[in-house]
């Protein structure tokens, strides 16, 4: 008898079709032989709708209070699913992401899991049940608060769930059939990967690959949880993730596992800045207390006659959610950092090369800038890892620039990819 954990995102339980549609294919795993712990996210746009609720009665949401909302979502999904598995004649009971013993820091918003203590979660199966768990959230034990987990809290639940129950599988349930070279919106002749490693996959997904959150990427890795990425709406395999628990000695890592693009960044260049020691660290010690996460960062070489009078150039990107407080900040330690201005960019595309295979492999970098020469795309910035290269285009070239590098490595498909429905999330 094997354990699976199944979590199924927001467009796969969007309505009462689609939920009935879930609670079948649930049963036919737990008929096939196997204990099933399902994770559930809020129905649809249900969290962005109760967020929109929040915000028509306060410009300034208690953070507490807001997680205490945002959680009844997936609450109410959990619920439904549940009824609905019991009244197709299967037994099963759900869980509150506290009930589940999903144990969290105190941070509202963004709360890191600390310890998985499911015990609850275990007697249900133990007694034959399905359990039905609300991803997304967890409690603080030291303030006793609801907490909620921030973006891809559901895919983490599910992953952290696995981890604690050594579950055989962790099975990520989306509307297309795995995990493909290229988003299947933006690039149809996308192809479907049978497997992939669980390194080119935190790649792609820090990259901006939406399929799978980087949160729970980073905690399969950690816990050598074995992932399957699957359509709620196929009977397609999906895609293994493999973490090296089971089955990925003797996997041929690719050169080019696949290619992401993101536009949700923001380049920031503080421009004339002394080249002495010291100053980059202050810049990005004035970014950190601002609480930004940096992606990419560029020095330019020092230009200048005397050594007293030489500056250089610092870019760097960022979320566009955090590009304002850390223009405001920049620009309130002006006078210690001694820049001359601040350029701004919110239209930037990264578009991202990643392969386990690259690190013995070479000429990647020379397909991928020769097929954006041929593109007549030109390159602002460049970063590298041993298994990616990134590029930053304008926001205008870049799905341009993602397919014409897709061609390049040969990854186009002969079929077009199929979207079920939804985002992919």
């Amino acid at each position: 008898m094997a354990l699976i954990v199944q979590k199924f995102g927001g467009s796969s339980v969007g309505d009462a079709t689609k939920i009935k549609h879930v609670a079948k294919r649930v049963i036919e795993t737990q008929k096939a032989g196997n204990q099933v712990v399902v994770v559930v996210s809020a129905m649809g746009d249900t969290t962005d709708e109760l967020m929109d609720l929040a915000n028509q009665v306060t410009d300034n949401p208690s953070p507490r209070e807001l997680d205490m909302l945002l959680t009844a979502g997936e609450r109410i999904s959990m619920a439904l699913l549940a009824l609905a598995i019991n009244a197709a004649g299967a037994q099963s009971r759900s869980f509150t992401g506290s009930q589940a013993g999903i144990v969290t820091d105190s941070k509202h918003g963004n709360a890191r899991i600390a310890e998985v203590t499911p015990d609850r979660i275990r007697e249900a199966l133990d007694e034959g049940d399905i359990a039905i768990v609300a991803g997304f959230q967890g409690f603080n034990r030291e303030t006793r608060d609801i907490t909620t987990l921030g973006r891809g809290g559901s895919d983490t639940t599910a992953v952290a769930l696995a981890a604690a129950l050594n579950a055989d599988v962790c099975e990520i349930y989306s509307d297309v059939d795995g995990v493909y070279t290229a988003d299947p919106r933006q690039i149809p002749a996308a192809r479907k990967l049978d497997y992939i490693d669980v390194e080119s996959m935190l790649e792609l997904a820090a990259a901006g690959a939406k399929i799978l959150h980087i949160r729970a990427v980073e905690f399969a890795r950690r816990h050598n949880v074995d992932l399957r990425v699957r359509s709620t709406f196929s009977t397609d395999p999906g895609t293994r993730v493999i973490s090296g628990k089971t089955g990925g000695e003797n996997m041929e890592e690719s050169v080019v596992s696949g290619v992401a693009t993101d536009k949700s960044q923001t380049k920031i260049i503080v421009v004339g800045i002394p080249d002495l020691p010291g100053k980059a660290a202050e810049v990005f010690n004035v970014v950190a207390e601002a609480g930004a996460n940096i992606d990419m960062i560029v020095q330019n070489t020092a230009t200048g006659v005397d050594v007293d009078d030489k500056v250089s150039d610092i870019s760097f990107t960022l979320p566009k959610g955090d590009s304002a407080k850390v223009v405001g900040a920049l620009e309130a330690n002006q006078p210690t950092l001694g820049y001359r201005e601040l350029e701004v960019d919110h239209e930037i595309g990264k578009i991202s090369v990643v392969g386990a295979g690259m690190r013995t492999h070479s000429g990647v970098s020379a397909t991928l800038f020769n097929a954006l020469a041929k593109a007549g795309i030109n390159i602002e910035m460049i970063s590298t890892s041993e298994i990616r290269i990134s590029v930053v285009t304008d926001i205008t070239e870049a799905d341009a620039a993602a397919r014409a590098i897709h061609t390049a490595f040969g990854l186009d498909s002969d079929i077009e990819a199929v979207v079920y429905a939804g985002t992919g999330r």
